[in-house]
């Protein structure tokens, strides 16, 4: 299944979509602008599935689950962080390992969101690391959803460094 239009990276409007929001942000008063918080994690090796969650908002509104399963190695660290808007209609999800790239192969992945819909969402083989910059997966490797950006079976090849996610609170949220 085809990721639906306007939710990834792949065409100028996300990019621009994209690069409004964060100067949007960056445009704010300081006081206006919540901390995001973030919390690390072990992503573990061994083929066994394993989920990390987090949740933000007021009355923790949102979640973020990343759900994987990887081998080869040890255990690496990895960050996931969560933002919020001033007005609680949005919310992003960034999941990543802060040295850059990861040296786990990924048999599979997924990150959810719950009590939103996806905007935006990106995977990459390679985080941002010092002068280098992300890599992102190619679009035929991983889909969005409304609710989720995962591997697409047989097409993925293993890499995984980060995920980026903007989501919207849902009606039943507002």
């Amino acid at each position: 299944m085809a990721a639906p239009s306007g939710r990834r990276n792949g065409s100028g409007g996300a990019n621009l979509w994209v690069s409004l929001l964060l100067a949007a942000v960056a445009l704010r008063p300081v006081e206006a602008v919540s901390e995001p918080t973030t919390v690390a994690f072990d992503v573990r090796p061994g083929g066994v599935v394993h989920s990390f969650s987090q949740n933000v908002g007021p009355g923790d509104k949102y979640t973020c689950v990343f759900t994987y399963a990887s081998q080869g190695g040890t255990n690496e660290k990895w960050q996931m962080s969560l933002g919020i808007s001033e007005d609680h209609q949005h919310f992003t999800c960034t999941i990543w390992r802060p040295q850059g790239k990861s040296y786990l192969y990924f048999t599979q992945f997924k990150a959810e969101v719950r009590g939103a819909e996806i905007e935006y969402g990106m995977a990459y083989s390679k985080a941002a690391f010092e002068k280098e910059s992300d890599v992102p997966l190619k679009n035929e490797e991983f889909e969005v959803t409304k609710t989720a950006v995962s591997h697409r079976p047989g097409a993925f090849k293993a890499e995984l460094s980060k995920l980026v996610i903007v989501a919207k609170a849902t009606r039943s949220e507002l």
